[in-house]
């Protein structure tokens, strides 16, 4: 079911839901919780590392100057925490291929969820 082109917390609860046979409600609650968990995990100033897919980091960016590229006005850009993605070489070595041929009638389909 995945119209947008996007993998939702729907599309990913509806795989659980056929893969491995739970209700709909209970697939989409586990999706919720695992969310909720990651979430909170982040909040509290947690690293998320998921084996084989990749690792949330928080990093913490300290006072620096900034220009207004229009102007060349200088100005403080404040502390701030930032959250970035850091993928796993498995998942790279998924989604990093050479491009051989990018042709509509060559490239992949999107794919179902395979494991979970």
């Amino acid at each position: 079911m995945r119209v947008s082109g996007n993998l939702t917390r729907l599309c990913i609860a509806e795989a659980i839901h056929r893969k491995v046979g739970l209700s709909k409600a209970d697939s989409f609650a586990m999706v919720e919780k695992i969310m909720a968990h990651m979430s909170d995990a982040l909040a509290s100033g947690e690293n998320v590392k998921i084996s084989g897919f990749g690792t949330f980091l928080l990093r913490d960016k300290g006072l620096r100057l900034g220009r207004n590229p229009k102007t060349g006005e200088e100005h403080a850009i404040a502390p701030r925490r930032v959250l970035t993605f850091r993928a796993s070489p498995k998942l790279k070595e998924r989604i990093v291929r050479p491009v051989q041929d990018d042709s509509p009638a060559k490239m992949a389909a999107p794919r179902e969820l395979v494991q979970v």
